[in-house]
């Protein structure tokens, strides 16, 4: 099991004290990256909220890529399985 590292991260101007495994540092600070630039890009369009507001608003679009995405990725993971499984077929088909 790896190891759990203690990285601080920025979100929203809050500091946080949080451990990742090491393999997980890099993809934590680009997700931290995209939040603190959607508060930015949040904050830009509806002026004078509080940080508060701009971050329930990143968390909810950040939650709808999520469920947004998901099928997509399946089908395409589902279209690079069916591709490798033709190619071996061919192989067999080939063999014989």
């Amino acid at each position: 099991m790896d190891s759990l590292i203690p990285i601080n991260i920025v979100i929203g101007d809050r500091s946080y004290r949080i451990k990742v495994a090491a393999v997980d540092e890099e993809a934590v600070r680009k997700t931290v990256k995209q939040i603190n630039d959607k508060i930015i890009e949040f904050k830009t369009g509806f002026a004078g909220k509080d940080m508060q507001d701009y971050v329930a608003m990143v968390l909810v679009w950040y939650a709808s890529q999520v469920t947004q995405q998901t099928p997509a990725a399946q089908q395409i993971e589902l279209l690079e399985l069916q591709q490798e499984l033709n190619k071996l077929e061919q192989r067999v088909k080939d063999a014989l």
